[in-house]
């Protein structure tokens, strides 16, 4: 039995995030994404690797290097998913605030 990992869990971590902002601009080396952290190398290797499980990194192998490029269709998918909810929670902070107003403090 494979376990996948939660793409949810992927990107709530801001070093893997940091990643996906990297490689969506430019397919990248592990090295040429390590440089850009302060972390070891073994440690970004293994945020790639995780968001490569979740398919939001993809890998093109090109002589001896591995090119990581960024996954848009993945990414489509959880904002498909996430968008309903954004529509409930949008709401739901114009009820609070038009509350919030309503009865602010008086100075």
């Amino acid at each position: 039995m494979e376990l996948r990992r939660d793409v949810f869990q992927a990107i709530a971590d801001p070093t893997r995030r940091a990643i996906i902002a990297l490689v969506a601009m430019q397919a990248m080396t592990p090295t040429a994404i390590a440089e850009n952290f302060d972390s070891s190398r073994q440690t970004i290797s293994k945020h790639i690797q995780i968001l490569t499980e979740c398919e939001l990194l993809k890998q093109e192998q090109n002589g001896r290097e591995i090119y990581y490029h960024f996954n848009p269709k993945k990414m489509k998918e959880i904002a498909a998913f996430i968008e309903p909810y954004r529509d409930l929670w949008e709401d739901r902070f114009q009820k609070l605030e038009s509350i919030m107003k309503k009865y602010k403090p008086k100075k």
